[in-house]
């Protein structure tokens, strides 16, 4: 590589939850903006499509699924390209090719030429971008995260209100052609948001401490291009499952409910300004998303929370299939952006906080894979579902029944086979506790040899007390002894006194001193 840094996230820098990041949000917000609103944005062009090549709708239709399924399909390629060149040249790279793709495709001469430019290669330019702006939004911050995640996700509803009217614009000044050239020159813009991707550096060692650092150095493992090893993880498997699930009803209300408002009897600008409205509050309800999840008693409970806005989207489905007016609609638009929102905000979150920030580049691609295959199957199943019973009610309730089921099958499963772990303190919070802890031991320690002492000094007063007591008592039982001997004669007044004397001298010492006296001998 030269001289370019990869950033393989092992480097063990703390996130700095700000500073540059902010650059770093400001390339994911775009980014993401170009990624999700560019296949809806192109089906503005459809009907001069349709046009110029003679073809079907259902025919220009698979270029935004043919977008879309690189978009997701490309994830373990992607995974694989930034564990081993990085994000920042991969994501420069990527800009190349979406503008590249546009470019082309403003050459064309048939239909098949459009899927593989602008379905193929501008697909796969905009899934070397997206994926690698969310690692290093991973990587970029910690503790706000999950505003981070929020705002990089207010790109996609807002890219969407500004590419379609622009679409619109071009098409009717330049054509199609002009149009596609554009927007090629547009999706250049991904190369500077790659840029900006700089790769987190510790901070510089001195050569001393180089020195040591080499001398400890172990030999690394070989880093792994594409970690299967996620799928040891149970929390993993789970969210990939009800992610899975999720995307099948997912991205069906947004596809359909202009057609349903048409079959309601409403004009086609006023059944389109149902999409705008959805739109506008998705714009607020990422971000206000991503703020209450940063809260300190919802943040160890995202995967329920995610639970939550699954169910509160499932639920807005199966009620808003029984609209029967315009203004139920509009009710139904509402509640629809809130609960997309939160989903939109909340999914990669997750998945963040399940893998974490070294296995998030592999788990993030295997996922958008199995993901993409129930894309390509969601809307489409919907479709026929709507051609073999032509009520749009059974569309909005098969959706809504699919986005409930995979909230249940991810809330139960981790209360079943997710144990709870304690939260294990960051290094430097480990320090401190480690330095306290020897403190306290220390502390502990010195207490206890003063205990030790003290209870030594008492025994040796006790023992020394209990001598000069057998001390005292021998000289009485000898006096005794010596009263009742006949033989013996009897002593003077003046050495009673004197040993009496003696006697009381000596409990007296004794009890002062802590030791035995011996008294003077009265014989």
């Amino acid at each position: 590589m030269g001289g370019v840094v990869v950033d393989d996230g092992g480097s063990g820098v703390k996130a700095p939850d700000g500073g540059w990041g902010w650059a770093v949000l400001f390339g994911c917000f775009v980014i993401t903006g170009f990624s999700y609103a560019f296949p809806k944005a192109v089906s503005v062009f459809f009907k001069e499509l349709i046009r110029e090549f003679g073809v079907g709708y259902s025919d220009t239709a698979w270029i935004s699924s043919i977008l879309l399924a690189m978009l997701y399909g490309s994830g373990p390629l992607c995974s694989v390209l930034v564990n081993r060149f990085g994000c920042r040249p991969v994501m420069m790279v990527g800009g190349l090719f979406a503008s590249l793709g546009m470019i082309l495709a403003s050459f064309a001469t048939n239909i098949i030429q459009i899927y593989l430019t602008t379905g193929v290669i501008t697909g796969l330019g905009l899934a070397l971008n997206f994926q690698p702006s969310l690692i290093m939004l991973n990587r970029y911050f910690s503790e706000k995260r999950p505003l981070a995640n929020g705002l990089a996700a207010a790109g996609s509803p807002v890219a969407l209100c500004c590419l379609s009217p622009l679409g619109q614009v071009l098409q009717y000044k330049y054509g199609w052609r002009g149009g596609f050239l554009i927007l090629g020159g547009l999706l250049l813009n991904c190369c500077a948001c790659g840029a900006l991707m700089r790769p987190l550096i510790g901070p510089k060692k001195n050569v001393e401490d180089q020195e040591a650092a080499q001398v400890e150095e172990k030999p690394k493992p070989k880093h792994k291009l594409l970690d299967f090893s996620v799928f040891k993880d149970k929390g993993f498997v789970i969210y990939t499952i009800a992610a899975a699930i999720m995307v099948l009803g997912l991205f069906v209300p947004p596809v359909f409910v202009v057609s349903y408002a048409k079959e309601l009897g409403n004009e086609d600008t006023k059944s389109a300004l149902l999409l705008t409205i959805l739109g506008f509050i998705d714009i607020f309800a990422r971000p206000t998303c991503g703020l209450i999840a940063g809260l300190k008693w919802v943040r160890p409970r995202c995967v329920y929370f995610f639970s939550f806005a699954m169910i509160f989207n499932g639920t807005t489905d199966l009620i808003g299939s029984m609209s029967k007016d315009y203004t139920s609609l509009v009710i139904f638009c509402i509640f629809f952006g809130i609960s997309y929102g939160m989903v939109g905000a909340l999914q990669f979150e997750v998945l963040m906080a399940i893998v974490g920030t070294e296995k998030f580049s592999s788990a993030i691609g295997l996922v958008l894979l199995v993901e993409a295959v129930a894309v390509l199957v969601g809307p489409p199943s919907a479709g026929r579902l709507l051609d073999a019973t032509k009520v749009y009610m059974y569309v909005f309730l098969l959706a809504g029944c699919e986005v409930v089921l995979s909230a249940i099958v991810l809330c139960i499963c981790n209360i079943l086979f997710i144990k709870k772990t304690p939260p294990q303190p960051d290094p430097s919070a480990k320090m401190e506790m480690a330095a306290t802890d020897t403190e306290m031991e220390q502390l502990n320690k010195v207490t206890q040899d003063d205990q030790e002492n003290h209870d030594g000094r008492k025994e040796s007063e006790s023992k020394n007390e209990q001598e000069g007591e057998q001390v005292v008592n021998h000289e009485v039982e000898a006096q005794k002894e010596s009263s009742e001997d006949p033989d013996k004669p009897e002593p003077a007044g003046d050495e009673d006194e004197l040993l009496v004397d003696s006697v009381d001298l000596s409990k007296e010492a004794t009890k002062a001193n802590g030791g035995a006296v011996e008294p003077e001998s009265s014989l």
